[in-house]
C-alpha cells in the first residue's frame, strides 16, 4: 500500500443506481488518495469511482454538516454525495431519525450540500439531492477525426463546480461516438484539457421529452480515470439544467441510464436544482 499509509483501510461499497462507489472511511493523505483509489478499484472491477469520507460527531456537528467527502481526484460527484449520506445513515442507526435531511461538505461544491433521505425498499435509501447550480452554460465547438464540425453544430457544455458536462443528443454529429467507444475515450480526455476543466462528462442523450436514454461517459484527471457509468448524477443534473434552461421554466426528466433511472427537477428561476435516485449497501470491506 506504501509507507505513507498506517495500517490497515475498512471502506464500504454502496450502489447508487448502478454508479457503484467506494467510500473509505479512514483517513488517507490527499496525495495518496489515487493511490488508494486504483488499489479498491483493482481488487472491485464493478467499483467506478472512490471517495474519502470523515463523519462528524451526532452531537455538535462541525459547521452544521454530517459528513464530509472528498473523491480521490477532487471532482464533485451527485452519486457519491448520495452514497455519503446513506453511510451516515447507516453509521447513526436508530439516531438517524429518517425521513430526514442530510448536510454534508462536498468536494467541488463551494457550499454545503443538502440531501433528503428516506428508507427504501430492501433495506435501500431513498434519496434527493440539491445540486450545486451550474456556473454557465456555453456552446462550444468540439472537434473530432471523423466529423466536419461546423458553425451550426456547437456542443453545450454545463459548467459546474467540480466538474463540466457536454451534452451531446441524437441530432449532434459527434452522437456516433456513443458506439465508437475507444474514440469517445481519446476525445473526453483531449476536449477536457482543451477546456481547462476539471472533469469532463459526455452525456449521450437520446429523443423524448419526460423520459429519455442517457449514457453517460466520464474523464477526471485527477484520479487518471475514464468510464462508461452505468448513471452519474452530476451529468443527469447537467442536463436538467439545460432542458430548463432552454424551456425558461421548470423541468422533470427522467433519465433511463445503464444503471436504472434518475429523475431531475430543474427551475432556471431560482435556481434550483434536485437529482432523485437511490442508494443500497453492497459490503464493507478491508484493504491492507
Amino acid at each position: 500500500m506504501g509507507t505513507h499509509v498506517n495500517g490497515p483501510l475498512h471502506y464500504a461499497i454502496l450502489d447508487p443506481t448502478g454508479n457503484v462507489t467506494a467510500l473509505v472511511e479512514d483517513e488517507v493523505a490527499v496525495g495518496l488518495q489515487p493511490e488508494v483509489a486504483a488499489r479498491v478499484m483493482e481488487r472491485h472491477p464493478e467499483v467506478e469511482q472512490v471517495g474519502f469520507v470523515r463523519m462528524a460527531p451526532l452531537a455538535g456537528k462541525s459547521e452544521g454538516t454530517y459528513a464530509q467527502l472528498r473523491m480521490a481526484g477532487g471532482e464533485f460527484c451527485g452519486n457519491a454525495t448520495m452514497s455519503t449520506a446513506a453511510l451516515w445513515a447507516l453509521r447513526a442507526g436508530e439516531a438517524a431519525q429518517l425521513p430526514c435531511e442530510v448536510m454534508l461538505r462536498v468536494c467541488g461544491a463551494s457550499r454545503p450540500v443538502a440531501v433528503r433521505l428516506g428508507r427504501g425498499e430492501d433495506g435501500s435509501f431513498d434519496a434527493g439531492v440539491r445540486m450545486p447550480q451550474a456556473l454557465g452554460i456555453q456552446l462550444v465547438r468540439l472537434e473530432a477525426p471523423e466529423v466536419r464540425v461546423g458553425a451550426d453544430a456547437l456542443t453545450p457544455v454545463v459548467m459546474m463546480e467540480g466538474i463540466s458536462h457536454a451534452v451531446i443528443e441524437e441530432s449532434s454529429p459527434l452522437y456516433y461516438l456513443r458506439e465508437k467507444r475507444d474514440e469517445a475515450v481519446r476525445l473526453v480526455c483531449r476536449w477536457c484539457q482543451m477546456l481547462g476543466a476539471d472533469g469532463l462528462g459526455l452525456m449521450f442523450l437520446g429523443p423524448g421529452t419526460a423520459e429519455r436514454d442517457m449514457e453517460p461517459l466520464v474523464f477526471v484527471p485527477g484520479s487518471d480515470t475514464v468510464v462508461w457509468e452505468r448513471s452519474c448524477a452530476s451529468g443527469s443534473s447537467a442536463v436538467g439544467m439545460l432542458l430548463a434552461q432552454r424551456r425558461g421554466g421548470p423541468v422533470s426528466v427522467r433519465l433511463r441510464e445503464p444503471g436504472g433511472a434518475l429523475v431531475v427537477e430543474s427551475d432556471p428561476v431560482g435556481p434550483s436544482t434536485w437529482l432523485y435516485g437511490s442508494v443500497r449497501l453492497v459490503g464493507e470491506f478491508t484493504l491492507s
